[in-house]
Parts: structure tokens; C-alpha cells; sequence
């Protein structure tokens, strides 16, 4: 009964492997995406020893796609995704275009057909969704102009490929064919751009209200179970749907479930609920991206794998920086997004196996590409980390922050003192918001979603676009000329960071922070907080006071049976 386990042997053997090889490049000061990757050559076919089920791997991956995505979209509105369009959409496509020809290029002098470079080299102009939005997690960039950009670019891939996956297929029976169907390749493409449309079009319209209204339902019942059921349900449901019903991506459907779901109080809730699950699934797409690696292409054909890489490294970053250039925007956020693309993923392992299905690719090819995508994925933290340095080197602190500015909108020093700089503006923060403009305070909000920022300005209150852990943001609101700090962001150990810096440079600021748990409300205080405020704490502070117990007190009594 139990020896046939080859779900709970791939997953306890990817985890705790990965685990134990994070632990390693950790303490090597590396990134444990390099441990995780290392992990999956050790469990995969190529190399001896414990051999994890290779048909089970991708698809716990593909949750971890999914669920990442999800949680993404519910921190990136509708109108952050059109204000990135007019980069994002050229860009994207002239970037896949350069990306394709140096693919076809290497792919003529290796001997190639024509439909083989082609393939190759679209294999290589596509970015990974879970290198880029951890790369972005990790420098707490996903709010920032430039991970806006990166997210919108990589929406933008991600269509072309669904596009590139619907089309191939008619592509090879053209190639195949004596004579070229053009129309029937015309009516697919018209096609599958209707289907993507009318999905967009139906999650815009219904599920923007729909999805909400679910979530809301869930969480009235009081039930934390059925609330997190009913996040997951959603973004699996609809990815799912998304596939079946569209064609288009795992990734897309659920990416649109999450920003749908921007709009309601709950998405930090959400947000925060299903961060364990997005985390576990995610460290298993590496581990499954590294058991399809094969060691020996590193042996056997050195030369074409260091130029796949170069083309991928340096090909599309450098198209990339040359275009966010053209486009007007700093050198700062040029840089960052060409980091952020040079690798690739998900989408370039599922357009090899298809092209090797449709006789288009040959198995060196697809070898070359997993090459190519093991090594980017290994070398992506490394090269955020020369980026980091490089900035760090050449920019003096003026320099960052007129960098921050100009990708911030351009923002300036409010000008105004002795106010309430309040940190966060969601359930709590809106309502201690109201009440201080109610009795005539001055505030300023710092707030990292853009659609919040735009709806204060709207309504004349000065609010500042950014990171509070950001000093140069905190300049921006004028924290040293604040009376209050107030802290309303749900991340106890967040606020902890910000009380600290705070307070290294106001010894006289009132600092007021929110948070969850003891611990929090620990650290916290320990950083600097003059009081920190526990919501469960002060429910059951309020609840006793409503019982008047001072002026009635309850006394026992016998009870009459």
C-alpha cells in the first residue's frame, strides 16, 4: 500500500534537499535560488542516486506559478498595468524580436533549419515569472516604477508566447506542407487574440465584482479555513478556467484572479494567508527546473552553451537597457529590468517540448535552452548583486534619491510640518486618516500602491509614493519635521525597521505602530515604538470596558435548578 508514493517522495525529497543546499548557499552568501536549482540535478535522471518522479515535479511547479502570479496580482491594480503600457508593449515585443534573431543566428552557424533557429531563438526571448518576481521580492521593487515596468514587460511576454503556442502548431503543418496556409494561420492568430481579449474582458467586468463579493462571503462566515480555501479555490479555479476555457496561460489567469481581487479590503489578507504555500510552492518549480538538466552539455558542447548564455545575459539585457533608455526613464530603472530579464523559464522549457513534438526542434536544442536557463537562473542573483554594488559605487545619495524622484513621478519634499505621517493607508489606516482630518490635523500618507496615492491626491491629501523603509521616501514626507509617526502596515517586523530608522533620527518623534502578535509588539517597542498597539488586545480591552464591571460589578449566585 505504501510503496508506490511518487507524490510524497517528490516533494519531501525536493524540499528537504532544497532546504539543506538553501542552508548551504546561504552561508556561502549566496543566493539560495543556486541551492534550490543544485537540489533538482541531484534528484533528477542525469545524476545517481535518489531520482524524483520528473511528470509530478512540473506540475507542483506550475502551482507555485500559479499562487506567485496570484499574490502579485492582488498588489498590481488595472491602473498600474495601464500606466506601464506604453513601455511595457513595444518593448516587450522589440526585445523578443532581438532576442529571436541572435537565437536564429547561433542556431545558422550550428546548421540549423530555419524553423529550428526560429523556435530556439523564441525560447530565449522569454523571461521566468518566479526568477523575476522573487529577484523583485527580495529588494522590495514589486511597487516600485521599476518593478511595474519588469511585471508589465513580462505580461506582455507572456501573451506573446500563448500566442506563439497556439500558432506553432499551424506554423509546422505549414512547413510541412506543400503549399503554405496563410489563411488558415491568419483565422488561428485572430483567434487565439479574440480568446485573450474576451477573457480579459470577462475578468474586468464580472469578476471584478464577482471574485470580491466570494472572498467577502468567505470571510463573514468567520471561518479562517474557508477564507484561505476560497483565496486558494479562486486562483487555482480561475488559472484553471483560464486554460481550458482561453487558452491562455496558467500564469495570466491567475495573475488577472489577483488583480480583480485588488480592488476589495481583503487582498492584504489574502495576500498574507497564502504567503506559506506561495513560498513552498516556488522553492519546487527550481527543484524541477534543475532535474531536467542534463551535466553532460556542459561537457560536450561548452562553446554553444557559453554563447546561449551570452545571448541571454547580454543580448536581451542590452536590448532591454537600450529601449527603457530610448523610452526616457532613468539609467537606475534601465538597469534593473535588463537584470531582471536575463534568464529564462517557465515558458521557454514548455516551447522546447513542443517544438520537439512537432519535429521543429531538435533534443540538442532543448538541451542547449535548459543549458542556457539553468546557468541564468544561477548567475540572476549574482548579476542584482554587481547591480547593487555598481549603484552603490557610483551614485552618492543626492544622486539616488533625484533617481528615486524621477521614478517616484517626480516627487518633491511635501511642504509641511508638525504633521501626522501615517504609514499605510488600508482599513486601519483610512479610518485614522479620516478622524485626523476630521478634527483639523495635517497628514501625510506613505503608500506603495499607486491607484491609493493618485485616489488622496485626488481628494487633497498629500500622500507619497514609495517604500517607508526607503530613507529617501521618508525625506520625502518630511519625517523630520513630523509630529507623528504612525504605523498601519500589517508587516509588525516591517513597521520594526521603519520605528528603527526612525528613531535613529528623531529622538523626539511619538512613534504609534500597529501589529498581530506578541512578538511584534515586542520587537517593535525594542526598535523604538513609544506604543504599540495589538488589535486582538485592545478587542478584548474594549469588550471589558463595555461591561461596566467598575460600576457593576458581577457578584456569584446560586442558580435555581
Amino acid at each position: 500500500m505504501h510503496a508506490a508514493t511518487p507524490l510524497i517522495s517528490t516533494i519531501s525529497g525536493g524540499l528537504v534537499l532544497a532546504f539543506l543546499l538553501g542552508i548551504l548557499a546561504n552561508r556561502l552568501r549566496i543566493s539560495p535560488l543556486v541551492g534550490y536549482l543544485v537540489a533538482g540535478v541531484l534528484v533528477g535522471p542525469f545524476t545517481p542516486g535518489f531520482v524524483a518522479d520528473t511528470s509530478l515535479a512540473p506540475e507542483l511547479a506550475e502551482l507555485g506559478v500559479i499562487l506567485l502570479m496570484f499574490g502579485v496580482g492582488l498588489h498590481f491594480s488595472l491602473k498600474d498595468l495601464m500606466a506601464v503600457k506604453s513601455i511595457a508593449i513595444p518593448g516587450a515585443i522589440a526585445q523578443i524580436a532581438v532576442a529571436t534573431l541572435l537565437g536564429m543566428a547561433l542556431s545558422a552557424m550550428l546548421g540549423w533549419s530555419l524553423a529550428s533557429g526560429l523556435v530556439f531563438g523564441l525560447c530565449l526571448s522569454t523571461a521566468s515569472t518566479v526568477v523575476l518576481l522573487r529577484a523583485l521580492e527580495e529588494r522590495q521593487l514589486i511597487d516600485s516604477q521599476r518593478g511595474q515596468i519588469a511585471i508589465g514587460w513580462l505580461i506582455v511576454e507572456d501573451l506573446a508566447m500563448v500566442l506563439t503556442l497556439v500558432l506553432l502548431p499551424a506554423f509546422g503543418d505549414m512547413i510541412g506542407a506543400e503549399h503554405a496556409n496563410t489563411g488558415k494561420l491568419l483565422r488561428d492568430l485572430a483567434w487565439t487574440i479574440g480568446k485573450v481579449i474576451a477573457f480579459i474582458t470577462l475578468m474586468i467586468v464580472v469578476g471584478r465584482r464577482l471574485v470580491p463579493w466570494v472572498l467577502a462571503k468567505s470571510a463573514s462566515t468567520g471561518s479562517r479555513e474557508l477564507f484561505t480555501l476560497a483565496v486558494l479555490a479562486m486562483a487555482l479555479g480561475i488559472a484553471f478556467g483560464a486554460v481550458k476555457l482561453f487558452d491562455v496561460s496558467f500564469a495570466l489567469g491567475a495573475f488577472f484572479a489577483g488583480v480583480v481581487l485588488n480592488e476589495s479590503e481583503l487582498s492584504q489578507r489574502a495576500a498574507h494567508d497564502t504567503l506559506p504555500l506561495r513560498d513552498a510552492f516556488a522553492v519546487l518549480f527550481f527543484v524541477s527546473v534543475g532535474m531536467l538538466f542534463d551535466p553532460m552539455i556542459l561537457i560536450n558542447d561548452p562553446i554553444a552553451v557559453l554563447i546561449t548564455l551570452a545571448i541571454i545575459v547580454f543580448g536581451k539585457s542590452a536590448a532591454a537597457f537600450i529601449l527603457v533608455r530610448l523610452f526616457g526613464h532613468s539609467k537606475r530603472t534601465a538597469l534593473t529590468i535588463s537584470a531582471s530579464l536575463a534568464q529564462i523559464g517557465e515558458f521557454a522549457f514548455i516551447l522546447a517540448g513542443l517544438g520537439i513534438a512537432l519535429g521543429l526542434l531538435s533534443e540538442e536544442g532543448r538541451s542547449l535552452v535548459l543549458a542556457g536557463a539553468i546557468l541564468s537562473i544561477m548567475i540572476n542573483p549574482l548579476i542584482f548583486a554587481m547591480l547593487e554594488r555598481y549603484l552603490a559605487k557610483n551614485e552618492t545619495i543626492e544622486e539616488q534619491i533625484v533617481e528615486e524622484a524621477i521614478e517616484e513621478e517626480k516627487q518633491i519634499p511635501v511642504d509641511l510640518c508638525n504633521h501626522a505621517l501615517l504609514v499605510g493607508y488600508g482599513r486601519v489606516g483610512s479610518l485614522i486618516g479620516a478622524k485626523l482630518h476630521q478634527v483639523g490635523i495635517p497628514v501625510v500618507v506613505v503608500e506603495n500602491s499607486r491607484s491609493r496615492v493618485d485616489a488622496l491626491r485626488e481628494q487633497g491629501i498629500k500622500a507619497v509614493l514609495g517604500n517607508a523603509t526607503k530613507p529617501e521616501i521618508m525625506e520625502i514626507a518630511r519625517l523630520d519635521c513630523a509630529r507623528w509617526l504612525l504605523l498601519t502596515i500589517p508587516n509588525g517586523y516591517e513597521a520594526g525597521e521603519i520605528v528603527a530608522a526612525a528613531r535613529e533620527k528623531r529622538s523626539d518623534l511619538e512613534i504609534i505602530a500597529r501589529a498581530h502578535y506578541d512578538d511584534e509588539v515586542s520587537y517593535i517597542t525594542e526598535h523604538g515604538a513609544n506604543e504599540v498597539v495589538m488589535g486582538e488586545r485592545e478587542i478584548a480591552n474594549s469588550m471589558i470596558t463595555l461591561l461596566n464591571l467598575d460600576k457593576e460589578p458581577a457578584t456569584p449566585r446560586e442558580c435555581p435548578i
